[in-house]
């Protein structure tokens, strides 16, 4: 099997878990059809120890609910050595394609050649940042156009849930909506913070409504990489009645400069919760990206009622 940042010897396939018995057992999730491409997970930011574990708990995620997947990680500002590049892990993902025809061929199984696109490239981003994309698309582009580049996750129901779960695990607000009381240290007004510009922003501010709808509270999306946009924000929220805010990072974490958030939350004023990270709704939404755009069915996803 391979491991989560590349190919190892031997080419072994995950196989499906044998069916449950019984009527009302589970749905068996849907295998990868031979010969698909692989998922190629597009890190951004400065590699780290800490930032290789969240992409490969992401990816096993992923290969939890597509069994047999292929699953690689490339790192924008990955240096071929402790961290494999994006161009680097999509030659890889190429080349893995061509051996395994060839191994099939020579073992005398009738297999057509390999065509379409070697992987499926998934950048590990909540919303659009054109910077990242950019650096994403020049990627594939170094790599032979070989890959097929999906979209960001966001916005999406299921990253309001992760939002609003970051939220109650740093007290900032309650679990459900089942319980009467309250969290004593609730905000009645959320700040969703993000990198990208205006156009992060917009599309933040999409999933926000759904958070907003979860909490029964205002929020309202700013960028973290414009100057004073945090603090207007938390001004006009506190101008509207708000007075206990709360930060809630629209981000996975990667893409998060070191510091950003610190500064963010003092500039609000307010406490902030974690980012995504590897919330189980991450990995998810990545595995929905590539199937999505081989077309392979998928079931049901949505964010549960709190």
């Amino acid at each position: 099997m391979s491991s989560p940042t590349g190919p190892a010897s031997g080419l072994p396939v995950r196989m499906p878990r044998p069916r449950q018995s019984g009527r009302h057992r589970r749905p068996e999730p849907a295998a990868a059809p031979e010969g698909a491409p692989a998922l190629v997970l597009a890190v951004p930011g400065v590699p780290s120890a800490a930032i290789r574990s969240l992409a490969e708990e992401v990816v096993s995620i992923a290969r939890s609910e597509l069994p047999g997947l292929e699953a690689l990680i490339g790192f924008l500002d990955g240096d071929d050595t402790e961290y494999p590049s994006l161009t680097t892990m999509l030659t890889a993902a190429a080349s893995l394609r061509t051996q395994r025809y060839e191994l099939a061929v020579a073992a005398g199984r009738e297999v057509s050649a390999p065509t379409g696109p070697a992987a499926v490239v998934v950048p590990l981003l909540a919303g659009p940042d054109s910077a990242q994309t950019r650096h994403v698309r020049q990627a594939v582009m170094d790599a032979g156009n070989t890959a097929e580049l999906t979209d960001v996750l966001g916005p999406h129901p299921l990253l309001a849930e992760a939002l609003h779960v970051r939220l109650s695990e740093a007290g900032l607000a309650r679990a459900d909506r089942a319980r009467l009381f309250t969290v004593a240290t609730a905000a009645d007004g959320i700040i969703l913070a993000t990198v990208g510009g205006e156009e992060a922003v917009q599309a933040a501010g999409i999933t926000g409504m759904l958070l907003a709808a979860r909490l029964a509270v205002p929020v309202m999306a700013a960028a973290l990489d414009q100057e004073g946009s945090i603090a207007s924000i938390a001004q006009q929220l506190r101008a509207a009645g708000s007075e206990q805010l709360a930060l809630a990072p629209y981000l996975i974490g990667p893409e998060l400069a070191e510091g950003l958030l610190d500064e963010a939350s003092k500039e609000a004023g307010c406490a902030a919760a974690e980012p995504l990270g590897a919330y189980p709704a991450i990995g998810k939404l990545v595995l929905s990206q590539y199937t999505a755009a081989l077309g392979i069915p998928q079931q049901p996803q949505g964010a549960p009622s709190f």
